[in-house]
């Protein structure tokens, strides 16, 4: 991922799992480095999830926490209805997980992926996906 003033360049999404990339993005956000979302590629163990979806003001989104190492897990925003994925949930504790989309960090108790669907618009360019054991869900 390069990231040039503050600006996430797309193109450079790495196509393989990038979690040191990710963790790096981490800091440079909580140092104040970075102050635009940014597109990464991450990935490891499902460590908890929320059993029931949630309606929020842009749809129903499902919720799961993974670990991306170094002792550091981060929260998976799932649009489930721009997503061609089963009933909620389809993640379980345990699973693998690959996870295409976008970095967003509010603070450091409100931060993690979205835009982990197909889906692009203005503001996102970068289509996003989930694996969960191989399974890939856009």
């Amino acid at each position: 991922m390069l990231v040039a003033g503050g600006v996430a360049q797309a193109q450079t999404l790495s196509s393989v799992c990038d979690n040191s990339g990710f963790l790096a993005a981490q800091r440079a956000f909580e140092n104040g480095g970075i102050k635009r979302d940014v597109p990464v590629h991450v990935c490891g163990k499902v460590i908890a999830l929320s059993r029931r979806a949630k309606r929020t003001r842009s749809g129903w989104h499902g919720y799961f926490y993974m670990d991306v190492g170094n002792g550091v897990s981060i929260r998976i925003v799932s649009d489930l209805d721009e997503m061609n994925a089963p009933d909620w949930p389809w993640v379980t504790k345990g699973d693998n997980a690959e996870v295409v989309g976008r970095y967003y960090y509010d603070a450091p108790r409100r931060q993690g992926v979205d835009w982990t669907h197909h889906g692009t618009g203005r503001s996102w360019e970068v289509p996003g996906y989930v694996s969960i054991n191989g399974m890939k869900y856009q």
